[in-house]
């Protein structure tokens, strides 16, 4: 399968996200989801070295199976129901670090050492800044990862990916790429999205 590689360097705030290119996302030919008729992503890094990601998710709401809001915090297994996804890889090595997003206002920081080898001394050093907001088209979700979060890098890859789940609790998986039969996110073929922090 051919890939596509995005490249962008944008100088952004989080307030500028609204002006930045969005990227769509493919649901994998497998889970068609005929209640979402668009998925996309717009990503910048802001002045201070801060990750922003907007998901747009566009559909009627009320056939989704939004999680219910709660204090925001870190919780695992996200991915089983309504989710969005980045995985951040750097340089050539095999390691990438994958983030969720939960719209409950929940989310998770991993860090793999290679292909779904996760390093379980990886402790998140700060906390990620989800908005959600739930409207008649479908809904938007804006995640900010503070530095602290990030690999240390001066280029990255990364892999977009959203799951949505329907109320009849099946699911639809989209993503900038599909690699393989089977969803599978974590395949570092489908990181074709090339981002540059702005460096001084």
């Amino acid at each position: 399968m051919e890939q596509v590689k995005y490249r962008l360097r944008l100088n952004c705030s989080a307030t500028t996200l609204n002006h930045s290119p969005a990227l769509s996302l493919a649901c994998h030919p497998t889970t068609p989801c005929p209640i979402v008729s668009g998925v996309s992503i717009a990503a910048e890094f802001a002045g201070d070295g801060s990750l922003c990601l907007r998901y747009r998710i566009s559909g009627d709401p009320a056939k989704m199976r939004l999680p219910t809001a709660q204090p925001p915090g870190t919780a695992d297994n996200l991915w089983q129901h309504t989710c969005c996804e980045a995985f951040i890889a750097t340089g050539a090595g095999g390691q990438y670090r994958e983030f969720n997003f939960s719209p409950s206002g929940a989310w998770a920081a991993y860090q793999f050492n290679a292909y779904r080898q996760r390093d379980s001394h990886f402790v998140a050093a700060a906390a990620a800044l989800i908005t959600f907001n739930r409207h008649a088209a479908g809904f938007d979700l804006l995640a900010r990862l503070p530095p602290q979060l990030l690999p240390p890098l001066a280029a990255c890859e990364l892999g977009i990916a959203v799951i949505i789940e329907s109320g009849d609790a099946s699911k639809s998986y989209w993503a900038l790429a599909h690699c393989g039969e089977q969803p599978d996110f974590h395949c570092r073929q489908s990181f074709t999205l090339a981002l540059t922090p702005n460096i001084p």
